[in-house]
C-alpha cells in the first residue's frame, strides 16, 4: 500500500467509523425519498430505524447537513416542480406531494423559489412552447 492508500484509508476511518451510522442515514433518506407524500415525522422514521429520534437527528444533520424535516420538504418541492410542469393542478399537487394546505404549499414554494406555484407553471408552459420543434424539417 502506498502513502496515498494509507491516507485515505485513515481518513475515511476518521469520517466514517461507524458503518450502522452510515446505514441507519442512508436507510432514514431512503425512506424519505420512497414515502415523501405520507405524513411523515421523526418518531416514525426512528420507530423504524430502531434508533432515538434525537439520535437520528444529529446522524442525519451530520451526514447531510439537514435535518430530516428540511430534506423532506426539500424532496417534497422538487417533486411538486415535477407534477406542476405536468400540468398538474396546484392544489391536486399539494395533496400528491405531502402538503397539508395549498395556502401553505403555496407560501413555501413562493418562499423557495422565488415563484408561486402557479407562475412557476406559466413560466415552465411558455418555455416549452417557445423552444422551436426538434423534429426534421419537411421542405
Amino acid at each position: 500500500m502506498n502513502f496515498y492508500q494509507t491516507e485515505i484509508g485513515r481518513i475515511k476511518h476518521i469520517c466514517y467509523s461507524n458503518d450502522k451510522q452510515i446505514k441507519t442515514v442512508i436507510a432514514a433518506r431512503t425512506f424519505i425519498n420512497n414515502n415523501f407524500e405520507k405524513d411523515l415525522k421523526l418518531d416514525l422514521l426512528s420507530h423504524l430505524l430502531f434508533t432515538s429520534k434525537f439520535h437520528l437527528l444529529r446522524l442525519f444533520k451530520k451526514y447531510y447537513g439537514l435535518t430530516p424535516k428540511q430534506y423532506l420538504t426539500i424532496k417534497r418541492l422538487e417533486e411538486s416542480k415535477k407534477y406542476l410542469k405536468e400540468g398538474m393542478p396546484v392544489s391536486d399537487t399539494c395533496y400528491r406531494v405531502g402538503f397539508e394546505t395549498p395556502s401553505s404549499f403555496s407560501t413555501l414554494f413562493r418562499n423557495k423559489t422565488g415563484l408561486s406555484p402557479i407562475e412557476f407553471q406559466k413560466k415552465q408552459f411558455s418555455q416549452s412552447r417557445s423552444k422551436p420543434d426538434s423534429g426534421p424539417c419537411d421542405h
